[in-house]
């Protein structure tokens, strides 16, 4: 009976892991670190880690002081690992406090991309709308209009191999949805 339990086990550590391996395998992250500068503002430093060629990048979060109400006054993306991109957007809602930020390599005759590995995108400013201090900052990734989620696009050299596959098909291939990883800054 002992020997049939064990050679179920070893089949069930057999079966998990290939599901363990992928999760592995792909470890493009988006980290967003919180940091406090003052007591009405705060940073929101976003960074990636990415194994392929990025041509676009949507980074929606949402931001929570309690029941302080915040706004996302301006975003940096000088000195990132994006500055070389043609589009670097920033739009703050702060009926629903909320940031969307859109990076775009190309719009026009260029080959920009972000290259495999890690670094800072941009920082993110965010300050009291309320007299008050703002005493802990939370940010967590969400889905902001129209659509836009968590999302890193691949180079097109990693669908050219799809011949007789649609342009849907494609382009999901291309699609890489990152890890999100929050951390308080030290």
């Amino acid at each position: 009976m002992k020997l049939k339990a064990n050679v179920l086990m070893l089949f069930a550590c057999l079966l998990v892991l290939p599901v363990l391996a992928a999760a592995q395998a792909n470890p493009d992250t988006v980290l967003a670190e919180v940091a406090k500068i003052d007591n009405s503002t705060w940073s929101v430093t976003v960074s990636c880690t990415n194994t392929k060629d990025i041509v676009g990048l949507t980074v929606p979060f949402k931001m929570s002081a309690g029941t302080n109400m915040i706004v996302a006054d301006s975003a940096i993306y000088t000195g990132g690992r994006v500055t070389h991109f043609n589009y670097r957007g920033f739009r703050a809602d702060t009926a629903i406090q909320c940031v969307t930020l859109g990076m775009v390599a190309n719009l026009g005759p260029s080959d920009n991309k972000l290259a495999p590995g890690t670094g800072r995108l941009v920082t993110v400013f965010v300050s009291s709308l309320e007299d008050k201090p703002i005493e802990n900052l939370t940010v967590d990734t969400t889905t902001t209009e129209p659509s836009n989620s968590l999302l890193l696009f691949a180079h097109k050299s990693y669908a050219d191999g799809m011949v007789d596959a649609t342009t849907t098909e494609k382009a999901a291939k291309r699609s890489l949805v990152p890890v999100w990883v929050v951390r308080k800054a030290e």
